[in-house]
């Protein structure tokens, strides 16, 4: 994960819209509200006690049936794709969407209402760099059913382009692409989406497009229009009469560009996509993309980022003069060789600490600890660790010398690396939770040759003490 020069976004003040759900035509507000940085974008269901929140998360996709639709501990999100691309595309990265129904207002089919809200509520910097994923190799996802394959490849900035093929007369091949997120709004967010006469018929017959009225969607008719298909198409949009123009489409409307379909499911791929839960830096090829695959490339893509930064080892120079060497350190712990384990302490803060330790063969566990081969024992890298977080813990107190950390607790302890003679070993802890009432709950972490050796969650209180 890379932290880019550009700072992260989110929008000037609330705004509000208020339209029909497509497929529950009930009338549903949707609020649009500023939140603070590394918040991403969250749902929030204000209709429904205690507010739950849903995050835009791929992992809470639960069916991808008309539009990608989300579910937390019960609570529902349809359609949730041209809100997304929305945000996505006007590059604001963080923004909490209220809605007072299950399903955003379905507007004219686009994200285009979606934009000029955002637009208008205005999008203002905040302090935290952007943080972006950058592809470094090409990653496929391929759905053998329907033939459908999302990639990604290497690119200077965010790129999509699709292809669709229908394999219809009235729809065949058609392609679209975005080569900057900054053409969005002009070129992809007045794009409609659209359905097939026999898709609509279905949809009728199991009385699923209550809120379509025809302003929101392009119909291809891709079959002999019957008069009763007709008469069931003019009550249900309620128009006086129904017909198809040359180019195969309903009369309900006129397209914005004759590529209209590829643009929206471009469209629908930006969105889709944003439920990854990080920028990312690349270009995506979609050929005959759809929310199902969409939603599993962006599982697979969220997969392999959270894998790779669990295991991504932060850099540290040695060769800065230590926040406090080995005398300093003993002035504040009351270890001393050969059970003092850390040797520098690297960088100090409120809420981090980050100690070395030189592993040399002269180490005393080594003589009992497996002569033939010498590992240094894993409790004594906890042990060390802790050390290291007893310095964060002292350092909040004006006396250090006169306290004592005792540790309480140890969890979720992970051996995953051999530490051997001649190895540098590096802690990184942090605190999960203010300190309070003299409780530290740290989460730590160990790494040598650049790998993650040790993790574990260490609890301790700090205790004054008379003369030790």
């Amino acid at each position: 994960m890379n932290k880019c020069m550009v700072k992260q976004r989110t929008i000037g003040k609330e705004i509000s819209l208020t339209g029909v759900g497509l497929h529950t035509g009930k009338e549903v507000t949707i609020t649009f509200k500023p939140a603070p940085e590394n918040y991403g974008y969250a749902f929030v269901r204000v209709d429904l006690e205690g507010h739950p929140v849903i995050e835009a998360d791929a992992n809470y996709v639960v069916n991808t049936q008309r539009g990608t639709n989300l579910e937390k501990l019960g609570v529902k999100i349809q359609t949730s794709e041209h809100v997304l691309a929305a945000l996505v595309g006007m590059e604001v990265d963080n923004c909490m969407i209220e809605l007072n129904a299950s399903e955003p207002p379905i507007m004219d089919g686009s994200s285009k209402f979606f934009v000029e809200a955002i637009e208008k509520a205005g999008i203002v910097e905040q302090e935290a760099p952007r943080e972006e994923y950058i592809i470094k190799e090409v990653i496929s996802y391929t759905d053998e059913e329907s033939g459908s394959e999302i990639t990604i490849i290497p690119s200077d900035e965010y790129q999509v382009t699709t292809m669709v093929d229908f394999g219809t007369k009235v729809l065949g091949t058609q392609n679209a692409s975005l080569k900057r997120l900054s053409d969005f709004k002009d070129e992809i967010s007045d794009a409609r989406t659209f359905s097939f006469l026999h898709e609509i018929e279905m949809l009728l017959e199991h009385g699923l497009i209550k809120g379509g009225d025809l302003n929101n969607a392009i119909v291809y008719v891709d079959k002999e229009l019957s008069p009763s298909t007709m008469e069931k198409l003019r009550e249900a949009f309620k128009k006086d009469k129904i017909s198809v123009k040359p180019n195969g489409i309903l009369d309900n409307l006129t397209l914005h560009y004759p590529n209209e379909a590829a643009r929206h499911k471009l469209l629908d791929v930006v969105g889709d996509l944003a439920l990854i839960g990080t920028r990312v830096r690349g270009k995506v090829i979609a050929n005959k993309p759809g929310h199902y695959i969409n939603t599993q490339f962006a599982k697979k893509l969220s997969k392999m980022i959270k894998l790779e930064n669990r295991n991504k080892v932060p850099q540290f120079d040695v060769n800065q003069p230590p926040v406090k060497d080995v005398n300093q350190i003993m002035d504040m712990l009351p270890h001393r060789p050969p059970f003092l384990l850390v040797d520098k302490i690297l960088e100090l803060s409120d809420s981090h600490v980050v100690g070395l330790k030189n592993v040399t063969m002269n180490e005393p566990f080594f003589v009992g600890h497996f002569p033939g081969a010498p590992v240094m024992p894993g409790v004594l890298i906890v042990e060390a660790m802790a050390q290291t977080g007893g310095i964060l813990a002292l350092s909040t107190v004006p006396d250090p010398e006169n306290y004592l950390t005792y540790f309480m607790k140890i969890n979720n302890v992970k051996f995953k690396q051999q530490v051997n003679p001649g190895d540098t070993l590096f802690f990184d802890l942090k605190l999960i939770s203010p300190i309070r009432r003299g409780i530290v709950h740290m989460n730590g972490k160990a790494y040598a040759n650049n790998k993650l050796v040790t993790e574990a969650e260490l609890m301790a209180q700090i205790v004054k003490t008379k003369n030790i």
